[in-house]
C-alpha cells in the first residue's frame, strides 16, 4: 500500500512523538528535576533579560534572581514555623476541652434521633499527649529511625534540593543558545507557523503568570488584614500563606482555611474564631472568584469554572501533586493547541463538504 507525501510526514512526525513519549515516560524520575527547573527558568527569565538589557553580567542577573526565587521559596516555607510553633502547645491544651464540648453539645441532640454516640475522650487525650507532646529527644529518635528507613527517599529530596537550583542556573545562563537551538530543530517551512503558535502561548503563559501574581499579592493582604482587625494572633502567616497557597485551587485555599479555623479554635475558644474566618474567608472568596481571578485570570485564559476543576482532577491523578500545581498553565496551553485544531476543522472538508 503507498502512501502519499502528507500520509508519509504525518506517520513519520506520529513515530517521533511516539518514541519521545515512551522515553519521557521511561526517564520520568530522572527527568522530574530537570522538568522542575525548566519550568521555572521560563517563569524567571525575563527578569535577567531585563537585567542583560541594562548592562548587567548575564551570570549575576542570573545570580540575582535566582537568589531572589529561593529567598522567596524559603520564606513563603518559614510561613508555616510560627503556625506549627504557636498552635501545636495550643492543640495539645485545648483540643480534648474542645471535644468535649462538642460531645457534651451533639450527645443529647444524636440521642434525640436515635443515634448513640459518645466520643471517647479518655482514648483521645492519651492519643494527644502521646503525639503532641513537645518531647523532643523522642522526636529526634524517631526521626533518625525514618531517615535510616527512608534513606532513598531523604537522598531523592536531597537530590533535588540540590539538582534543581543548579539545572535553573544553566539554564538561566544559557536561555538564549537553548532557544535558538530549538529554534533550529524545526523544519524551515514549519518555522513561521510554529514561531506563531509559540508567541501564542507564551503571551497567554506570561497573561496567567501576571494575573495569577497579582491576585495571590492582593489576596495575601487581604486576609492578613481582615484577620488582624478581628484580633488573630497568627494573622499576618495564615494570610499570607492562604493568600500565596490559592496558586494551587482550591487545594491551596482549603489548607489556609483549615490553618485559619484551627487557630480561631484554639485563640479564643468559642465560636468567635470560626465564625471570623468563614466571614473574612467568604467575603475573600467572593472578591476573588467573582472580580479578581475572572478579570485577571480567568478572563485571559478564557478557562470556565468546571473546565478548571476537571483540570485539576485530570492532572492531579496523572502527575500527582505537580500536575496540580501545572494543571492551569498546562491547560491554558492546551486550549490554544484546541483553538487552532477547531479552525483547522472548520475549514476542512470534513466540516464544510
Amino acid at each position: 500500500m503507498l502512501f502519499t507525501p502528507a500520509q508519509r510526514r504525518f506517520l513519520n512526525w506520529a513515530a517521533l512523538g511516539l518514541a519521545v513519549g515512551v522515553l519521557v515516560w521511561l526517564l520520568a524520575p530522572v527527568l522530574t528535576p530537570f522538568a522542575i527547573g525548566a519550568g521555572l527558568a521560563y517563569a524567571l527569565h525575563p527578569p535577567v533579560e531585563k537585567l542583560v538589557a541594562y548592562r548587567v553580567p548575564r551570570l549575576l542577573a542570573v545570580a540575582l534572581v535566582e537568589i531572589c526565587a529561593l529567598v522567596a521559596v524559603a520564606a513563603l516555607a518559614l510561613l508555616v514555623v510560627p503556625i506549627l510553633s504557636k498552635e501545636l502547645p495550643l492543640l495539645r491544651e485545648q483540643l480534648p476541652l474542645l471535644v468535649e464540648r462538642i460531645n457534651g453539645a451533639l450527645s443529647p441532640w444524636l440521642t434525640q434521633m436515635g443515634i448513640n454516640v459518645a466520643l471517647d475522650l479518655v482514648t483521645l487525650k492519651a492519643f494527644v499527649l502521646k503525639y503532641l507532646d513537645a518531647n523532643w529527644d523522642e522526636s529526634f529518635a524517631a526521626a533518625l529511625v525514618s531517615v535510616r528507613i527512608g534513606g532513598s527517599i531523604l537522598l531523592t529530596v536531597i537530590g533535588y534540593v540540590v539538582l534543581i537550583p543548579v539545572v535553573l542556573f544553566f539554564l538561566l545562563a544559557n536561555w538564549p543558545e537553548y532557544m535558538a537551538r530549538l529554534v533550529n530543530l524545526v523544519p524551515p517551512r514549519l518555522r513561521g507557523s510554529v514561531a506563531e503558535f509559540v508567541a501564542e502561548c507564551d503571551t497567554v503563559l506570561g497573561q496567567y503568570l501576571r494575573g495569577q501574581l497579582l491576585v495571590m499579592l492582593l489576596m495575601a493582604a487581604f486576609y492578613s488584614v481582615g484577620l488582624a482587625l478581628f484580633g488573630f494572633e497568627l494573622a499576618v502567616p495564615v494570610g499570607v500563606f492562604t493568600g500565596l497557597a490559592i496558586f494551587v485551587p482550591y487545594v491551596g485555599f482549603s489548607i489556609g482555611l483549615i490553618l485559619a479555623l484551627l487557630a480561631g479554635a484554639l485563640q479564643f475558644g468559642g465560636w468567635y474564631g470560626p465564625v471570623a474566618v468563614f466571614v473574612v474567608y467568604g467575603i475573600g472568596q467572593v472578591v476573588e472568584g467573582l472580580f479578581l481571578t475572572p478579570k485577571m485570570v480567568g478572563g485571559r485564559i478564557g478557562m470556565s469554572t468546571i473546565t478548571v476543576i476537571f483540570a485539576l482532577f485530570a492532572f492531579g491523578h496523572l502527575f500527582g501533586f505537580v500536575g496540580v500545581l501545572l494543571a492551569l498553565p498546562m491547560s491554558a496551553l492546551i486550549s490554544v493547541v484546541a483553538a487552532r485544531l477547531r479552525a483547522s476543522y472548520a475549514k476542512s472538508s470534513l466540516y464544510v463538504g
